[in-house]
């Protein structure tokens, strides 16, 4: 374990060193349209970003993700430190009786690695057919620069693990934007996606492509409904009924 894990009754954070000094932390938690879900697992394609660790709480459904014939954490971590990043990347969603703590754990374990912000990718839900995306900050200081880039988020709730993570980083006064990709819909949205993916691209100049994304949008969709069946599945029927994660649909 290195220095820097995180472990305690509830949430474990184990990682190998990271090398990045000060890094960019960008996390995507499955929400309204997958949409943070689906960009970071472009970013770290395309980025060709490292695997470091992982993320596992005893709250979190039993279930492990397969890619290409391998196994994989649910909740996985990476790094690139050509681009001075470390991305946080989920396949389940969290259960909203255990987004405190996996926020409380998830900003403990990065204030160890001395990130220099956080970006939170997620989506909204919005009556517009067209994909456009939604900020908000911490600060003044990061309003100042997303503000030419996106359509403010002036009022309303972010709901869910991004909306934690997001109050935790203002409590603890780690600097933080929220980039929220609209979406008409539930469903797997990968053009949400790839607009939220452009903002980054003029925020940090990643350059990362997304006309893939775009091509491949239906068969994302299809993986991506594909998966959240099976964590359904995953879920033991209680007293009261069958306990459904809303994220999904």
């Amino acid at each position: 374990m290195a220095e820097t894990d995180y472990d305690d009754n509830n949430v474990k954070i184990i990682t190998t060193e990271i090398q990045t000094e000060n890094p960019v932390l960008i996390e995507g938690f499955p929400g309204i349209g997958l949409v943070g879900n689906i960009a970071s697992q472009q970013i770290i394609d395309e980025l060709k970003m490292e695997y470091v660790g992982s993320i596992d709480s005893r709250h979190f459904p039993p279930i492990a993700v397969l890619y290409e014939g391998l196994i994989n954490m649910p909740v996985r971590i990476y790094e690139s430190t050509e681009h001075g990043m470390v991305m946080v990347v989920s396949d389940i969603p969290i259960n909203p009786v255990v987004a405190y703590d996996i926020s409380k754990a998830l900003l403990t374990w990065a204030q160890s690695i001395n990130v220099k912000e956080i970006v939170s990718l997620a989506g909204i839900a919005t009556m517009s057919e067209e994909h456009k995306v939604f900020g908000a900050a911490t600060n003044m200081d990061m309003l100042e620069r997303i503000k030419e880039k996106v359509e403010l988020f002036q009022m309303g709730t972010i709901s869910g693990i991004s909306g934690s993570i997001m109050g935790e980083c203002l409590v603890r006064e780690v600097p933080a934007i929220s980039l929220l990709g609209s979406t008409m819909s539930q469903n797997p949205d990968p053009r949400a996606a790839a607009v939220v993916i452009d903002v980054l691209n003029l925020l940090y100049d990643y350059g990362i492509n997304t006309e893939g994304l775009i091509e491949q949008a239906e068969k994302i969709e299809i993986e991506m409904q594909r998966l959240a069946e099976d964590v359904r599945t995953t879920e033991q029927p209680t007293a009261g009924g069958r306990k459904e994660f809303p994220m999904y649909g």
